[in-house]
């Protein structure tokens, strides 16, 4: 399954890349993103500590409009979850449960000043793998359980909204992804949604 959804992403990569230029005539940039999330689940009683570190990448179009403003659809492998810490006897071990997602955001991009933007839109990801890694206090992993994903809701929804600084062909930014719908089916987690905020580099062509 990762080989297959790397294998798209870096699809969609050359195609942006080889329509790169006879696209620059309308103003349309492509580019590739990845960077870090720290995600949890919200419910009435989330808790930071249960926060999980992961990762996001993937490729987006940058679509202007207007002077300053842009639509911008991405495609992203994005990783979340969250992660419970418990002690055994004299051993502590971590949970960490991990949720991927093809994920696609369109956002309204606002350049209000040079090299800097305000994004936000909604955005839709389809459930790819499910499971939880058990790690010790070294980081080891000692188990790992694999979820079947139908036990799931596949489709998550839900809003972005973020910044960034743009330089030439280079960006960072932050953004903060807030779920709108329960990650299980049959509430077996408590209405649980998506919590995600992540740090990302870009890639401009």
């Amino acid at each position: 399954m990762k080989k297959k959804i790397l294998t798209t992403l870096c699809l969609i990569g050359f195609i942006s890349l080889s329509n790169a230029q006879e696209s620059s005539s309308t103003g349309a940039r492509f580019g590739l993103k990845g960077g870090v999330n720290f995600t949890n689940l919200y419910v009435d009683d989330v808790d930071d500590t249960n926060m999980l570190t992961s990762f996001n990448a993937g490729v987006f179009v940058e679509l202007p409009i207007t002077q300053g403003v842009a639509i911008v659809p991405e495609l992203n492998y994005s990783r979340k979850g969250s992660e419970v810490q418990n002690t055994i006897l004299t051993e502590t071990y971590k949970s960490k449960f991990k949720l991927s997602y093809l994920e696609m955001p369109v956002l309204l991009k606002l350049n209000l000043v040079p090299n800097f933007n305000l994004h936000a839109g909604p955005y839709v990801a389809y459930l790819l793998n499910a499971k939880t890694d058990v790690v010790d206090e070294n980081g080891d992993r000692v188990e790992s359980f694999e979820y079947d994903t139908d036990d799931f809701n596949k489709l998550d929804f839900g809003l972005s909204a973020g910044l960034g600084f743009d330089f030439n062909n280079f960006g960072i930014g932050a953004r903060y992804n807030y779920g709108l719908s329960e990650i299980d089916k049959d509430n077996n987690a408590n209405g649980a949604k998506n919590s995600a905020f992540n740090l990302y580099v870009a890639l401009k062509f």
